[in-house]
């Protein structure tokens, strides 16, 4: 009695070797480096493949030149993460990603192809690909492969002569998507096939189907798009957020400083004329101080005397908006932005109504937000307590974070 056949094992391979005119031409960097909701749009492509537990080896394909790919790869790390280097097509690219797993992959082995430029794939499309072709295992039944794809649900038009619009029966249309995944011999087999014939694939499944093999559908997510042009990076922060959960994090600051000899404040980064100074370490800025402490709140993070203390010498007579723009470095580095800001100084003097908005504008700047979002004011405590007695200001900031908007 024979023995049970060897389970199949799965590989994947991510060609990310394109330039993605596109998307963004002359762009310094290529689209799948691009800024996506805290992380490029290449880890994110990267994430599902790396988080199933069934693929063996994830090979992801780059451009000779490329530097960026190295520090990410070793940052990721890992021993089911391999790197080739890549073509001038994605058909030739896949094709050198194959390459790579020579030797590791069996002839019947499946390899799994996802496309850099779809970074909303979700582990539950990846588990349904590989269900499907296991149910056809445990049947019996010949699987050529698994294709995701959606089935189009708007109406179809084909342009013809001279501008002649006509109507195309929808019926059994679907939109192919990635990945798609088809035994290891036949893939090289059908890429090599098509490269002899001259022939230029647009995905895998079209040169599987060259040689005779054709897929089973696989019904995937409307969300899983490709990223095409820029305004798609919107799209797909949008869904990844959704996907992900909420963000947003609100923080809330105060400072208080007594009044001291001296002939100036500063506050919001503004030196204001005044007949007294503040006591502090650094430049005394409450308006600074208490956003800064707002920020980290919202961050988690601690307070400001944690980050800048008092007791350390480089800090003393220091500008706050040093503080304000490590600070916010602190909250791109965990993929968050100040989507608003709300300032409040208590204070009988100095007047700073006509100071506001170029407080604003200082605050915005070292945020790297739109002064539109910044919003300072200003209230007394009719004469109570040692604010009313003036010896001394105030301020109270609340700050709502929310996720990093995608960039090019």
């Amino acid at each position: 009695m024979s023995g049970a056949p060897a389970a199949k094992r799965v590989f994947a391979i991510l060609p990310a070797a394109g330039r993605g005119e596109r998307f963004a031409p002359g762009a310094a960097a290529p689209k799948q480096y691009a800024g996506l909701a805290g992380r490029t749009m290449l880890e994110w492509s990267l994430a599902a493949l790396l988080d199933e537990p069934r693929i063996a080896c994830t090979v992801v394909v780059v451009a000779a030149d490329d530097a960026r790919w190295p520090p990410l790869a070793a940052a990721l790390g890992g021993p089911r993460l391999d790197t080739a280097i890549g073509g001038a097509s994605r058909q030739v690219s896949v094709a050198n990603g194959l390459a790579r797993l020579a030797g590791r992959a069996a002839p019947d082995d499946w390899v799994l192809v996802h496309d850099a430029a779809r970074p909303c794939l979700s582990g539950r499309e990846i588990r349904d690909l590989l269900d499907a072709l296991d149910r056809c295992d445990a049947s019996g039944a010949a699987a050529g492969g698994a294709v995701l794809a959606a089935p189009i649900v708007d109406t179809v038009k084909r342009e013809g002569a001279a501008g002649r619009i006509d109507t195309v029966d929808r019926t059994g249309l679907w939109r192919a998507l990635t990945p798609q995944v088809f035994g290891y011999a036949g893939l090289v087999r059908a890429l090599a096939e098509a490269a002899a014939a001259g022939v230029t694939v647009t995905d895998e499944a079209q040169a599987m189907e060259r040689i005779g093999i054709h897929a089973a559908l696989v019904p995937g997510s409307p969300f899983n798009i490709k990223v095409t042009r820029a305004e798609d990076l919107e799209t797909a922060a949008r869904i990844i957020g959704n996907r992900e959960g909420t963000r947003m994090r609100i923080g809330q600051g105060f400072d208080a400083h007594r009044f001291g000899d001296g002939d100036h404040v500063v506050l919001g980064g503004l030196r204001l004329d005044h007949d007294r100074s503040i006591v502090a370490h650094s430049d005394g800025d409450v308006v600074i101080h208490a956003l800064c402490d707002a920020i980290l709140g919202a961050l988690g993070a601690g307070d400001i005397g944690q980050h800048f203390p008092d007791s350390d010498p480089r800090y003393r007579g220091a500008d706050s908006r040093v503080f304000l723009r490590e600070v916010a470095a602190l909250a791109r580095a965990a993929g968050l932005v100040v989507v608003n800001a709300d300032i409040t100084v208590l204070a009988e003097a100095p007047r700073i109504a006509k100071h506001r908005a170029a407080m604003a504008a200082n605050l915005a700047a070292d945020l790297g937000i739109d002064p539109g979002v910044v919003n300072v004011k200003a209230t007394t405590t009719e004469r109570m307590g040692f604010i009313g007695r003036a010896e001394g200001l105030a301020a109270l900031a609340s700050v709502l974070l929310d996720q990093a908007r995608s960039s090019t």
